[in-house]
């Protein structure tokens, strides 16, 4: 009775094992599924911020207050990043994304998206998106991001063009020049 007990224990723990692997797989087959096979590339950079006083949205040159200790920050401040996401599409081509995201206390919330009809209306193949740096740190609110693109997939060369939002949110998109 001892050994049939001893194989029993054994054949468990070896059920359990196997299940705990399988349910791990699974649980790695389904990650994969996250992000879908069209998105090619993705960029995070530059800041946002808005201070939440409705004096600064209407005058950009009034004077700001500065919250105090007491006081608290302002309930509806938010800020946060953007990303430039590249998506494949069906024909090859790709469409640029410009999405602004919010740091919340829950986590990343995309608050805006837009597409950069600039990039779609050329059909072109985009080869890179890279930030202004690397390093994950702005100096100034903005984005300045290089993107790397070709109208014609045979050309050597890709064109260089720039996705820049100044200080106070203008979007521009142009050819580089050098």
């Amino acid at each position: 009775m001892l050994q049939f007990r001893n194989v029993s224990i054994a054949m468990l723990s070896a059920c359990c094992i196997a299940l705990l692997l399988a349910a791990g797989s699974a649980a790695r087959a389904d990650d994969t599924a996250l992000m879908p096979d069209n998105i090619i590339f993705v960029t995070s950079t530059g800041y946002w911020e808005e201070s939440g006083d409705p004096l600064s949205v209407a005058d950009p040159n009034a004077a700001k207050t500065e919250s105090t200790p007491a006081a608290g920050p302002s309930a509806t401040a938010q800020r946060g990043y953007y990303k430039l996401v590249a998506v494949r599409q069906p024909e090859g081509n790709t469409h640029v994304f410009l999405q602004q995201v919010a740091l919340d206390a829950a986590g990343p919330k995309v608050v805006s998206s837009a597409e950069l009809e600039e990039f779609s209306s050329m059909k072109a193949y985009v080869t890179d998106i890279r930030p202004e740096t690397s390093d994950g740190v702005a100096r100034q609110p903005g984005l300045f991001a290089t993107v790397y693109l070709k109208t014609d997939p045979a050309a050597p060369e890709p064109e260089t063009w720039t996705v820049l939002i100044d200080d106070i949110g203008d979007i521009k998109v142009e050819r580089e020049t050098n």
